[in-house]
């Protein structure tokens, strides 16, 4: 693909303990079309040198060593960061578990061309091991419940009717222009992991900035990589439970008080974008998941429930960071 006036892409990876999926992605990066791109690989502190391992093997990356693990947002942070200083005009967060078409990146751009208001683009993401079933086409935000639905969950991609017009987008890979950035400042830190990208989106779509999903753009994720490992109370670990739960909660009080004095642009979004349900309805269904977790004797999941809604409903919410 020819060189598109004004736009630059800088890819960020964020890699923890993660060098077999991080080299695949690199390896699928390889031969993607368009060219005015750079790769800037965030290792989060793994146990290995695994950052010089990729180094070494791609020594064309631009790597960053974190010296602790500052999590999804915080290592893309330190990504982004280093992609506004470079000057880049727009920045791709990029989950190191995919692997992408040749010409995904490219498309993802025309479609940005289509729209002057957009502030993200995402991808129609696939399972990397059923490469006809939607992991991701972007996500709807239902007041009424305080909720984020994926669209397209497993479904297969053959004869799916796709929504161009998104909500929010999915941090596994998301296009992000620089002035959505620097009005709306970074990922949140205080949430690690999980909801933080719908956060980001609806915080950038209070800018006034529209989020809109590449149909024909694929790419393909293993989904979860980094969080599953074997433990004696299942696949899962405690912590996910604990980010899932204390974030729905940082979300809802997150954007009702982000949306006081801000106008969406035409979506489901409104005025009052947490409904009267939303409080009661997720303390509902996390109260089933702890009986759950008591019945089936996994104390420590059972803890991490009842720490994140302590947590997520009394815990202070921290500003938001921004650049410079």
């Amino acid at each position: 693909m020819a060189s598109t006036p004004d736009i630059s892409v800088a890819i960020i990876l964020v890699n923890w303990n993660g060098f077999s999926f991080t080299k695949a992605c690199l390896e699928s990066l390889k031969n993607i079309d368009f060219p005015d791109h750079k790769i800037i690989v965030v290792d989060n502190d793994s146990h290995k040198p695994e950052g010089q391992w990729l180094f070494n093997e791609y020594p064309e990356i631009i790597l960053i060593e974190n010296t602790q693990n500052l999590g999804f947002t915080g290592g893309n942070n330190v990504g982004i960061k280093k992609a506004l200083e470079m000057g880049f005009s727009h920045t791709l967060l990029l989950n190191n578990d995919t692997e992408v078409e040749p010409d995904f990146l490219s498309k993802m751009v025309s479609t940005l061309q289509q729209h002057p208001k957009a502030g993200i683009i995402q991808p129609v993401i696939c399972f990397l091991e059923e490469k006809q079933k939607i992991w991701s086409a972007g996500g709807k935000w239902k007041s009424r419940l305080g909720s984020a639905i994926t669209i397209g969950d497993r479904n297969q991609i053959q004869g799916f009717e796709f929504q161009e017009n998104l909500d929010w987008a999915t941090g596994c890979a998301m296009l992000v222009s620089r002035d959505a950035i620097l009005q709306s400042g970074l990922l949140n830190d205080q949430y690690f992991a999980y909801f933080e990208d719908v956060e980001w989106s609806l915080r950038i779509r209070y800018q006034g900035f529209s989020i809109h999903l590449s149909p024909e753009a694929k790419i393909y994720h293993e989904a979860g990589a980094s969080s599953k490992k074997k433990g004696s109370e299942g696949t899962l670990s405690a912590n996910v439970f604990y980010w899932h739960v204390r974030n729905q909660f940082y979300l809802l009080r997150g954007i009702k008080k982000l949306s006081k004095g801000f106008e969406p642009l035409e979506s489901s979004l409104d005025k009052s974008p947490i409904g009267i349900f939303a409080y009661p309805f997720h303390l509902g269904r996390f109260s089933l998941w702890m009986i759950y977790f008591l019945l089936r004797g996994r104390f420590q999941k059972l803890k991490a429930v009842a720490r994140g809604i302590k947590d997520g409903l009394f815990n202070k919410l921290q500003a938001i960071p921004t650049w410079p």
